[in-house]
């Protein structure tokens, strides 16, 4: 499922325009963005945490020419599921991917 097909499915479950729950699914990312750059970690019950980690820098070396090369630092997304969506989603039947 893409945006667009997200938006269309919650305007028709609640009712509302897709304009509407656009704007309401944009406004809750920024949210959600402002709020992991204040602090490390979201937690939303019942669904999940959204948490940022920070890589350290790391070396790497080119298999060619035998290069040495450094990446620096970065921060990095994580998602880890609530154990009331993980039970459900292990009682799902398997689509067979």
């Amino acid at each position: 499922m893409n945006n667009k097909e997200l938006v269309a499915e919650l305007a028709h479950r609640l009712g509302k325009t897709q304009k509407e729950i656009g704007s309401l699914l944009d406004t809750t990312t920024v949210a959600m963005v402002d709020a992991m750059s204040e602090d490390t970690q979201l937690y939303m019950q019942g669904f999940g945490a959204f948490e940022v980690r920070k890589k350290q820098d790391r070396v790497l070396i080119n298999p060619v020419t035998k290069q040495k090369m450094v990446v620096p630092p970065k921060l990095s997304l994580t998602f880890k599921v609530g154990t009331t969506y993980k039970n459900k989603l292990k009682n799902l039947p398997s689509s067979g991917k």
